[in-house]
Formats: structure tokens, sequence, C-alpha cells
């Protein structure tokens, strides 16, 4: 069931192209019919019987030329991670690392022994090519075998993976399950390929191809031209030591291949799974077992592995809405608050205060996690405005930020749309069942820069309509009238 509030009728309409103290003219006449069209987009039959909450301003002077309900609070969907961003960026700095610590209780000896290792998990950024080179740095350092096992402990973060208010959960990659100690954002693919002839087993792959994923397949290949119809599940067994993967249908003879992406159940043991892969290929032995455990209060530090800086995670962050990395750095705000493991409760107050602390205006609005998945956010458009112009006074942080943000009709989220505005919108996209949003940067034909925000919830003709009327929006946007030659 949808769940809208602050929904209030009818609609307030904002025009100011002058800073009144300044005694600034009136609109030339591009810029009302500049005025004109953006109001026309903001009232496209997309957004109708819905509630909207829109604001652009001046990048340079903050001055508000568009304004529609811009304090009303609404379900913003992934444009929320701008605000993650954007604080998690003030917090630590774009440069910051997060460090997967490696500890053993003595340094290998000779014979490149260690008795056991320990790893503290914490960054959320950590691919298989993360965990490659960790493995290939403790060989360099003289580690060739660990006789007792190894412990990964995920304490940093607490033990709660999904947020109560995301139900239900899927399998699908944007439901992944957040962890302090992680691999491949909690997520893995499988690729379909059609066999040789009607009627053969299809070719079926899981990647990364781990002992974790066990694999059943009863995918077959059909007629050409009958397209593909797949099914992909996966089950933990009761050890907890894999997750086996069922696929299921058809795809057509000749066909492409299709990629599906799943998220995994347990994300310390699909990171152990991923550990111990790198690790036997970087010839280190590992003789027991590596499973979830807490560093022993007398182990000693063997080895700090630095991530991505954070402006690069950010930018992974932004340009693909990554979910997990969205609600991991939450939890990291709140941990780094209190000191204790980071959680959704700590983290949305951390986030809360952080941007309190910037003087944004938050009335009405409510943070509850880090990524937009949750439809009890509560976001306005000025907020979000108001966080993009933060972020665009600070040197620190403004660069990254904007840099991150999918480009139009270019690249990231925003690839294949608001081809109008093809390379002149930077904005963050938001999309759930019955809510679409846009926010970020334009800059019009002419060259005037503007910085937006447009929220739609519960939209009467569907999210198709509501995403290309705020496409038609971003291209009103850049279309100001006599561009030069």
């Amino acid at each position: 069931m949808r769940r809208w509030v602050g929904v209030v009728a009818g609609c307030a309409l904002v025009a100011s192209f002058a800073a009144h103290a300044s005694g600034q003219s009136a609109p030339s006449g591009s810029d009302a019919a500049w005025l004109q069209r953006v109001r026309a987009a903001a009232s496209a039959r997309g957004f109708q019987g819905g509630a909207q909450s829109i604001l652009v301003v001046e990048r340079a002077s903050g001055v508000e030329l568009f304004a529609k309900n811009a304090e009303r609070a609404l379900a913003p969907a992934s444009t929320q991670k701008v605000l993650t961003a954007l604080a998690a960026l003030e917090a630590f700095g774009a440069g910051y690392q997060f460090v997967t610590e490696v500890f053993a209780p003595a340094p290998p000896g000779a014979d490149g022994v260690v008795a056991s290792l320990a790893i503290r998990g914490a960054d959320p950024a950590m691919t298989g090519e993360q965990w490659w080179r960790l493995a290939h740095d403790l060989r360099a350092l003289g580690v060739a075998e660990v006789a007792g096992g190894i412990a990964l402990d995920d304490s940093l973060l607490d033990a709660e993976r999904w947020h109560p208010s995301w139900q239900p959960v899927s399998a699908r990659a944007y439901h992944a399950p957040i962890g302090a100690m992680s691999a491949n954002y909690g997520a893995f693919r499988v690729v379909v390929s059609p066999g040789a002839s009607v009627g053969a087993a299809a070719r079926v792959l899981v990647d990364p191809p781990l002992a974790y994923f066990p694999l059943t397949s009863t995918v077959r290949t059909g007629r050409p031209g009958g397209g593909a119809s797949i099914t992909v599940g996966r089950a933990q067994d009761a050890a907890g030591a894999a997750e086996r993967v069922s696929v299921g249908g058809s795809i057509a003879l000749g066909a492409d291949r299709v990629e599906i992406w799943r998220s995994v159940i347990d994300p310390t043991a699909y990171a152990a799974a991923v550990l111990g892969e790198q690790l036997a290929a970087a010839g280190i032995r590992v003789r027991g077992a590596i499973a979830r455990g807490n560093v022993p209060a007398d182990a000693h530090p063997l080895y700090e592995f630095k991530g991505l800086p954070l402006r690069t995670t950010a930018d992974l962050l932004l340009k693909y809405s990554n979910n997990f990395i969205a609600e991991a750095l939450l939890k990291q705000l709140g941990h780094l608050d209190t000191g204790e493991p980071g959680s959704w409760k700590n983290g949305a107050a951390a986030l809360r205060a952080r941007l309190a602390a910037l003087g944004l205006p938050l009335a009405g609005c409510a943070i509850v996690d880090g990524s937009g998945l949750s439809r009890d956010d509560r976001v306005s458009a000025r907020l979000l405005v108001g966080a993009l112009r933060s972020a665009d006074r600070s040197f620190a942080v403004g660069p990254d930020l904007l840099a991150g943000l999918p480009i139009a009709a270019e690249d990231g989220t925003l690839r294949t749309r608001a081809e109008g505005a093809r390379g002149l919108v930077r904005a963050k996209t938001g999309t759930l069942d019955g809510v679409t949003a846009l926010a970020g940067w334009a800059r019009t034909l002419r060259g005037r820069e503007v910085v937006f925000a447009v929220i739609s919830n519960g939209h009467r003709h569907g999210d198709v309509e509501a995403i290309a009327a705020i496409d038609a929006f971003a291209t009103a946007l850049v279309q100001d009238e006599n561009p030069p030659d």
C-alpha cells in the first residue's frame, strides 16, 4: 500500500529574477519565456494526481527562480543519497580511506607460517579486486600459510542487515544486506546464454565463480525469436557456508546473453568466500576455517589495507546509485559520532545532526536511512537544493560531489535519459514505485547555471510518464532563448 503524507491541495508558484535589495530590473523577454517553459513542464501530465516539491535557484546568487511547494517533504527515493554523500564527505574528508585491519598472534616466521589471522572490516567498497590486492600484500609481507584459520570481525557495524521499513525485502541486488565485512556490495550476477540447439541446456554461470554458490540450472534453449524468461533464486544452506543458486526458464536460440544481478543473504560469509579464493590465488594456504569471529584482545596488528579514497566511493554511490554504499556510510557516521557499532538509529541521527550543523532546512523532514529505499524518508526540494548549494560553497566537498553526479544522456543512472539536456545537467536520480525525483545542477544554453530539485509522489499516470515529465523538466531548465552562435 502506498503511503503519502504532506499532500496539500494547490501550489504556490514563485518566480524571482531579481535580488530585490539591489533593485535589479525585471526579467528580460528570454527569461520570461524560460519561466513559461519551466512552469509548463512542472504542470505536465506525468505529474498530475500526485504531490510535487520543486525548487530552482540561480547557482551564483541563490536567487529563487521557480518554486512549487518547495517546503513540502515527500519520499525522495535515491535523491536521499545526496544528503548521505554530503555528510560523509564533510565528516571524513574526500581523501579518507577506510582501513581493513589484519591481526595475527605474531609476524610470520621464516617459513611464512602464522598461527591465525583476524581481519576487522570497515570498507564498503571492498570488491573482489580489493580482496585480491589485500591477499597479495599479505604474501609480500611473507605470509605463506595460516595454520589455524581466519576470523572475520564485522562488529564495527551492527548485525541488522535490512532496514525494517524496507519490507518486503527482495533478492534483487539493490536489497543487498548491510555489514562491515563485505565483498562486491553484497551482490553477484548470473549470466545465461543459449545452448547450441533448440531444447539444449543453456549455458549458465555465476560470477564470481565461488564454491559458495553451488548452481542448479534447468534453463533450456527455446526457439529463435522467443526472447528469454529467466528466474534466479538463492537459499542459504543450514550451516551458512553456502548460498545455493537455482536458475530456471528459457532463452531463445541465438539470443544475446542475459545478466541477472542478485544480492547475497550473508555479507560476511560471502566476504569469507571471496577472501579464500584470493588467498589461494596469492599462494597462501589456509588450513582452518574462514568465518565470522572477533579480533582477539591480545592480537597484534600485522597490516592495514587502505581502500579507495572516499571521493571515489562517493562517485560510485552517486553515479550508480549504490544502496549498499549509502547504508554502510550512514552506519559509519553513527559509529563515528557515538563510538558504538554503527546502526540505522545512530546513523540517521548523525546524518540529521550534520545537516543541521550546515544550517539546512529540516523542518518537516524525516531521515530514516541513507539510500532512500525507505518510504518513511521525507525530504523537501528546499532541503536538497540547500544541500547542493552547501556542497557548492565547500572547496573540500563541492568538486567531488558535483563530479559524482550522473550526466544527462551520458553516464550513470542518467545515461539513457534527458536527451534534450545532454551534457548540461548533472543530477542525482531517484525512483521507487510511485516516486520519482531529480536533484542537481543545470547549465542553460546561454551559460546561466542553476541548482534544482524536483520530487514527485503518487502521480496518477504511472512512473514511466512521471520519469518522462522529470526529464522534460530538466530539458526545459537548459533551454533558454537566443543561445550563442
